[in-house]
């Protein structure tokens, strides 16, 4: 037995589906291993796919490939570290998520997955097929035990690890970023410390894939629970650490822990981080949105300028009649402040358009939300326009509280190709738009400063379409909402107990109707951010076609 093993922490950020860029991306963190004289090299949960690889599972010929890359990346062990590297990978002609230990020249160790997540936004189990419960690994005189992510949240498979004499458990993964998830994981990763009295070796994913943001924030706890090493969340990278042996036990040893993000800052650099990865990984040269002077589209360019650089974000503001000069003046006091490009284009002449076009069949009716939507639709076929002429993304400025009630225009406001706002209600929009405000975001670059002009923080919001129309016109004040929207959907509260957390019950039975109504409009959002435990999309699955009331029998 070696008394002290090296290993490399390679905390990547693959692109699905790219099995050439992944093998690249593997095969220099390999490099950085052999060159720091590392024994082993870890890398993230389904690397050479990508992750979630979803239905390009099913596809015979993606295996195939799958599997050509990872005997390429084998060869590269033929000299210098050993690799444990995750790949969907077949076991008796099934596919299953595993971790491969790559050593010698060869795939030396399948361990297959053995719990697959079934909720919120995964489903393995439509893909794969599970493994038995883990055997440890034999590799470089140690005794692995390799959990595959959720492997790590229930107690089985460590167990199953530290009955046969696993002396240090191993953990690749896929983990998206929530709120608060880091300190979940910690919590978790302790527990499996304590039933096993094994350190613990995590290795996160990082980057965006679609609407899901991986934080990275991988860590490595001794055999106390105590964490020994942290790398920085939202960024790739790699770090090394020794385990040595001492008195029979493994001991990590020369990590660094990195400073953790306040609550804040983490979901401005998942935003940041879920818009850059989009937007560059699908091959946009940038991105457009319309910039009305409020403070939902204020903070989205602001993001976009911050992970993309301002030459690749173009603004445009939109005027009707109804907008007032102080939207003006503060949609061009923020683009002077980030360096942005802004243009001007009137929809007066659509609205006179659509007016004189509709006259005939629109007599003898009274104007209401129908030239509203107008108005909201002549600016997003302006934006698609010019998305269409100049190859740039349709970026949507919806927040989470707007797209819950259906405070939104179907082909209008929600036209886009992504939104970072999707799963932030508008009191975390203040709360970010502040926050950025005071501070420079890691990596971020835009300028630096006090940028939103704190006229768009602190005027009434409106969707400015009528004359003095605000936001309240139609929707209870932002804080009563927003602590409404979070029960029914995040803590998915009956509407009794929401009621007891002081909430008046007329208004909690208008919000749940509206969050029901509006379920066909979310579907036919653009992705965006996931940030909560439950966002718009695959995390929330319900029936457009909806018959229940939410009152239970008597209520009424």
């Amino acid at each position: 037995m070696k008394d002290v093993t090296t290993i490399g922490l390679a905390q990547l950020d693959p692109k699905v589906g790219d099995l050439a860029g992944n093998l690249r991306l593997i095969a220099e963190a390999h490099a950085r291993g052999k060159a720091a004289g590392c024994d082993l090299v870890i890398a993230t949960e389904l690397a050479v796919s990508g992750y979630p690889p979803e239905d390009l599972v099913m596809k015979p010929i993606f295996l195939d490939a799958v599997a050509d890359a990872v005997a390429e990346l084998a060869r590269e062990t033929a000299a210098g570290p050993a690799l444990l590297v995750g790949a969907p990978w077949r076991v008796e002609g099934r596919a299953v998520n595993a971790a491969l230990l790559l050593d010698g020249g060869k795939v030396a160790a399948v361990s297959p997955k053995h719990d697959l997540p079934n909720y919120g936004v995964f489903d393995e189990k439509r893909v794969f097929a599970a493994g038995p419960l883990p055997r440890p690994v034999e590799c470089r005189g140690l005794r692995l035990g390799v959990l595959v992510c959720e492997d790590m949240w229930t107690a089985a498979p460590a167990a199953s690890l530290r009955d046969q004499g696993a002396e240090a458990i191993v953990v690749i993964n896929g983990s998206p970023f929530e709120t608060d998830k880091q300190g979940e994981r910690l919590k978790l990763a302790r527990a499996r410390v304590r039933e096993t009295g094994c350190p613990l070796v995590y290795v996160n994913q990082v980057g965006g894939q679609d609407e899901l943001v991986f934080d990275g924030a991988s860590f490595v706890l001794d055999a106390h629970g105590r964490e020994v090493a942290r790398m920085d969340g939202f960024v790739p990278g790699f770090t090394t650490l020794k385990l040595v042996r001492k008195d029979g036990t493994l001991v990590p040893e020369g990590g660094t822990v990195a400073a953790a993000l306040d609550p804040l800052a983490a979901i401005y650099q998942a935003m940041m981080l879920g818009l850059r990865d989009y937007v560059n990984k699908n091959g946009f040269p940038g991105v457009l949105l319309g910039l009305s002077g409020g403070i939902d589209s204020a903070i989205s360019a602001v993001v976009a300028a911050d992970a993309l650089g301002p030459d690749r974000v173009r603004c445009v503001m939109m005027p009707s009649p109804y907008t007032s000069r102080e939207s003006l003046d503060d949609a061009a006091e923020l683009a002077r402040n980030m360096g942005l490009r802004l243009d001007t284009i009137s929809i007066k002449p659509a609205m006179d358009a659509f007016g004189a076009m509709l006259a005939e069949v629109f007599a003898g009716t009274n104007a209401d939300t129908t030239e509203e939507n107008i108005q909201a639709r002549a600016r997003g076929i302006s934006l698609m326009a010019m998305s269409n002429k100049f190859g740039h993304m349709v970026l949507s400025t919806g927040n989470k509280s707007e797209m819950s009630v259906g405070y939104a225009t179907l082909y209008g406001d929600m036209c886009g190709g992504y939104s970072v706002l999707k799963d932030v209600y508008k009191t975390t929009v203040y709360a970010l738009s502040n926050w950025r405000n005071a501070n420079v975001s890691v990596g971020g670059l835009g300028a630096a400063g006090p940028v939103i002009p704190s006229n768009i923080i602190t005027r009434a919001p409106s969707a400015e379409l009528k004359p003095d129309q605000t936001d309240q016109d139609s929707l209870p004040p932002y804080d009563v909402l927003d602590d409404i929207l979070a029960a029914l959907i995040e803590g998915e509260m009956a509407i009794s107990d929401i009621v007891a957390r002081g909430h008046d019950r007329a208004t909690v039975m208008r919000v749940w109707r509206m969050v029901n109504i509006a379920e066909y409009k979310r579907r036919q959002a653009p992705p965006g951010v996931k940030i909560t435990r439950r966002s718009f999309g695959r995390d929330r699955r319900y029936p457009i076609t909806n018959g229940f009331s939410g009152a239970r029998p008597g209520e009424g």
